[in-house]
């Protein structure tokens, strides 16, 4: 009985994680969810922005951990698909983009229309003041 329990909730826990990447279906939902859990939030104790919360559900930002997403830490000026020890996309690792500003940008904007077939699910983020506030976070981290 115990083993059935802890697959139980071991699936129970990838459901909810996974849930909160998003997927183009359901952006708007998930951006009125953020619009009322990040507008009211402050940051964490750790600095990390409000606006972040989302993305810790798919990625960590101590370098070399990976979960559904790559680790987070360092990514700032590499290129796409340089991270070691996470096994991107095809389409991301051939689209010749290097995670600047602009590009970061773009990206947090819609992964899926800035690189088609990549294995981002997020839906993405309207608010351009929120993806400033992810950009400048993922400079601090080393």
């Amino acid at each position: 009985m115990m083993h059935y329990t802890g697959r139980m909730l071991f699936a129970a826990a990838l459901v909810a994680g996974l849930s909160a990447c998003g997927s183009p279906q359901d952006e708007p939902a998930s951006e009125a969810t953020t619009a009322t859990t990040t507008e009211t939030a402050s940051p964490a104790a750790d600095g990390r922005p409000a606006s972040f919360a989302m993305c810790v559900s798919c990625h960590a930002v101590e370098k070399g951990k990976h979960g559904i997403g790559p680790s987070l830490a360092g990514v700032y000026g590499t290129k796409a698909g340089e991270i070691e020890g996470y096994a991107f996309s095809a389409p991301l690792k051939a689209s010749g983009l290097t995670w600047d500003d602009a590009t970061l940008d773009k990206w947090l904007e819609s992964p899926a229309k800035l690189v088609p077939g990549s294995k981002m699910t997020f839906a993405g983020m309207t608010d351009p003041a929120k993806r400033k506030e992810v950009i400048e976070y993922l400079k601090t981290l080393k």
